[in-house]
This record gives structure tokens, C-alpha cells and sequence, in this order.
């Protein structure tokens, strides 16, 4: 590294840990930070640890929340539940707008090369939560890759016995997008997932 006064080193070096966040990038966040007024630096310095003290798990869906349960599960329909790999997931569903069920994450997926089974995600919690709860249907919403097609598949199997409907998103190609640029699997599943129009 260039050699600066060791504060800004150390620094820089923080946001050099932050996932994406390469050493030029760094050293602007770590410029910005100097360059405001202190209060601007406390401020962002006690946003972090406020988060990091009050932010905790649902204890129904796994979701960041400042309370015991988040605000989708107070308000929701209990009787919907689409599982997702992370809480960022979250996100990305609810600018859908029009679903109103609720969550269930499952802290990652099935992914026997990084000695993740079954038992290391949340999969116990959905099942006890699905008899808890009623659950009519669940949502399998995990990634379309290798990992997340087994995690789907080996949850689909533990639910159907206890006479829930299980589905799955539908993948294949996105709006806006040529055929001519789709992979073979993304076009076998596009013409799986086809519907009647």
C-alpha cells in the first residue's frame, strides 16, 4: 500500500474487507470519511454499531428485524411462505409488490463441496413452522443453480408428505432479453416453465 499515516492505512484497510470493495474504492470511502466533519464521521461510526447492536434474526422467517419478529410476519399471510437462500433475498421478492405472504430464509443451501447439509441451514425451522403455521403453500425461491435446484427438491420431498403445495418460481428467459443469447439451460427451463396464453 502507499504509504499513509498508519489511521488511514488501518482505514483503508477496513473497507478493503468489505465484500466488493477494492483498494482504489477504499482509499476514496476512507478520503470521504477525513474529509467530512466529524460529526459526519460519528454519525456513519454510530450507524454501524446501532445496527450492530439492535439488529437480530425474526424468530419466525430468519429476516433482519430490530424486533422479535419483523414487521412482514406481524402483517402477512401466514398461510404463504417463500423460502429464500439469504435475508437480501427479501429485497429482491418484495419489489414484486403483489405478494403477501411471508418468509422463511434459510441461512444458504445444500452444497455437499462446502460441507453444508441439511442440517447446517434452516430447513428444521420451515418444517416445524408449516405444521405450526398451516402453511398451505411454499415457495421454493432459492438460486437457479446447481445447489439451490437440490435444496428445492430435497425440501419439495420433506413437505409433500405433510400435504402442502409445493412450487417453484419459473426460470428461463427474462423480458427484454434475445434467445440467441440464452444458454441451453436457461432455454430448458424456459420451455418447461411455459405457460398458456
Amino acid at each position: 500500500m502507499e504509504n499513509f499515516e498508519e489511521p488511514i492505512e488501518r482505514l483503508i484497510e477496513y473497507f478493503r474487507s468489505l465484500p466488493g470493495v477494492g483498494l482504489k474504492t477504499a482509499q476514496r470511502y476512507a478520503f470521504f470519511i477525513i474529509e467530512n466533519s466529524k460529526e459526519k464521521a460519528e454519525n456513519f461510526a454510530n450507524a454501524i454499531l446501532d445496527a450492530k447492536n439492535k439488529v437480530k434474526l425474526c424468530r419466525e422467517c430468519g429476516n433482519y428485524c430490530a424486533q422479535d419478529v419483523c414487521k412482514i410476519c406481524e402483517r402477512r399471510n401466514q398461510k404463504i411462505v417463500c423460502v429464500v437462500q439469504e435475508p437480501k433475498d427479501i429485497i429482491s421478492m418484495e419489489k414484486v409488490k403483489s405478494y403477501d405472504g411471508v418468509y422463511h430464509v434459510l441461512f444458504g443451501c445444500i452444497n455437499p463441496l462446502e460441507n453444508k447439509g441439511p442440517n447446517d441451514i434452516r430447513i428444521k425451522e420451515l418444517l416445524s413452522r408449516v405444521q405450526k403455521n398451516g402453511v398451505q403453500e411454499v415457495i421454493m425461491a432459492t438460486n437457479p443453480d446447481v445447489e439451490g435446484e437440490a435444496t428445492a427438491m430435497y425440501i419439495a420431498k420433506l413437505l409433500r408428505p405433510m400435504g402442502v403445495k409445493v412450487t417453484r418460481l419459473a426460470q428461463g428467459i427474462s423480458i427484454g432479453s434475445d434467445i440467441e443469447f440464452a444458454d441451453e439451460v436457461t432455454l430448458e427451463k424456459a420451455l418447461k416453465s411455459r405457460q398458456e396464453i
